[in-house]
């Protein structure tokens, strides 16, 4: 049997048990054409980044199927039918995820597993083996990145440049 993820969105004006009746649903359907389902995870009313049926928010499921293709055309023949689904994805993998989804993580959790490289650091340099150290004489580097006035600025008086006698008059 193949392995599946499959993620359907359901219209944002059911409840959160109605859309547990339809995981469930869809998930009968699948034991009863052989497959099991490993993990079921309800990801919550998020919204949509365009409409979709005239919905700006949808709630979002991931199924994780172990199951023979015609069970899952079949689940997927179902969905297209009801009214509740509004868009329904089935993606074929070679392994199945253990433990929570990126989606269910905390957010420090999947910093820790983001695998772009930090700032300062290369692609190869783990964040730990290069510490960041910073500079001691930023008077000097701060001078050397500030630009010299020009000449037609300098000549142009500032309120500080100007001086008055004890008249009030400038001089």
């Amino acid at each position: 049997m193949a392995l599946y993820e499959h993620i359907f969105l359901a219209r944002q004006d059911i409840s959160p048990q109605q859309v547990e009746a339809l995981t469930e649903t869809y998930s009968k359907v699948i034991t009863e054409n052989g497959g099991t389902i490993s993990k079921s995870e309800y990801w919550g009313l998020k919204s949509l980044t365009y409409r979709v049926k005239k919905n700006r928010k949808a709630h979002f499921t991931l199924l994780n199927i172990d199951a023979p293709s015609a069970a899952v055309q079949e689940m997927e023949r179902q969905m297209g039918i009801s009214d509740d689904t509004i868009r329904h994805l089935t993606l074929r993998v070679d392994e199945l995820e253990e433990g929570p989804s990126v989606m269910m993580r905390s957010r420090g959790n999947r910093d820790k597993d983001d695998r772009r490289p930090r700032e300062n650091e290369s692609p190869d340099q783990s964040a730990k083996s290069a510490p960041i150290t910073p500079h001691t004489d930023d008077a000097s580097n701060l001078a050397k990145a500030t630009p010299a006035p020009s000449s037609e600025l300098a000549s142009k008086p500032t309120k500080e440049a100007d001086t008055t006698d004890e008249s009030g008059v400038n001089s």
